[in-house]
């Protein structure tokens, strides 16, 4: 089932649950694909665009449920982490961080990087290999560490 299938399901099962927070937070991912699709002017947009606007709008949340958090507002937080919570439902599961390493190093192998200087090699096919399966902060992360030694 598509993405966009999936949503319009979702969002149908949720107005009949009469469950307004998880309807709200599905339809703020619909109207971000609408978005997309408007922007490119076709039919329907691709799994791997579809990941990466997923991937934006649950960093999005966690950014501003951060800052509601150092700015005492715990209720507009709550809401934030919610509202990623449910958007995480629809990305494909995450590796876990010692996963990533393992990729990384081959990558690095491959590519035969060596220093820091190499980064750029390293994160390109990195990011295109572990798109949507890890965050590129983590990849990021990982890439110093292991270049750095």
């Amino acid at each position: 089932m598509s993405l966009e299938l999936k949503i319009n399901d979702d969002i149908r099962k949720a107005m009949l649950a009469h469950d307004a927070k998880r309807l709200e937070a599905i339809r703020a991912i619909k109207a971000a694909l609408l978005l997309e699709k408007a922007k490119e002017g076709t039919a329907g947009t691709s799994e791997e665009v579809e990941l990466k606007i997923l991937q934006k709008l649950v960093k999005q949340r966690r950014e501003s449920a951060e800052i509601y958090s150092q700015a005492n507002r715990a209720d507009l937080a709550e809401k934030e982490i919610f509202d990623a919570a449910i958007i995480e439902t629809y990305l494909p599961q995450q590796m876990s961080e010692a996963e990533v390493t393992a990729v990384i190093k081959k990558i690095v192998d491959e590519t035969g990087a060596s220093s820091v200087k190499d980064m750029g090699k390293v994160m390109g096919a990195a990011s295109k290999e572990l798109a949507g399966k890890a965050d590129n902060k983590m990849i990021s992360v990982i890439v110093k560490s292991l270049l750095n030694c």
